[in-house]
């Protein structure tokens, strides 16, 4: 009886740690946690076009829509539509802002045309890029 407890116990301690760990290392953990201290963080199963990625960025969360295309060499991602969730997180935004959020997502999807929806479309506009 008493093998059979030790046992157990030890099998809760290795469970815990388990998800500890998990939890510690959970991607959509740093996800939120960076949201809310307003820090930058990427959130992206490159492997899975399907699903959307997300950037959290000075205090705003946008997310990002994938699609896939052709290139000359293969079919990948040839096209992100990005948006922001909240507007009004927007505020002290720059343009330079953008192109770094522009540069960070070419790093996993270099051929992707990136679109942005009104208003940081009209801000990118007019600063002479598309």
């Amino acid at each position: 009886m008493a093998l059979i407890i030790r046992v157990a116990v030890i099998a809760l301690i290795i469970y815990l740690f388990y998800r500890g760990v998990r939890y510690l290392t959970d991607p959509k953990r740093k996800l939120d946690d960076a949201y809310e201290q307003e820090r930058y963080y990427f959130y992206d199963d490159v492997k899975n076009v399907r699903k959307n990625f997300f950037i959290t960025y000075k205090g705003a969360m946008f997310e990002g829509e994938k699609y896939l295309g052709t290139t000359t060499e293969a079919f990948e991602v040839v096209s992100i539509f990005v948006w922001v969730r909240d507007e009004t997180k927007l505020q002290g935004f720059t343009r330079e802002d953008f192109l770094f959020l522009e540069s960070e997502i070419k790093m996993n999807y270099p051929n992707a045309k990136i679109s942005w929806k009104n208003p940081i479309e009209q801000l990118m506009k007019q600063g002479g890029t598309a």
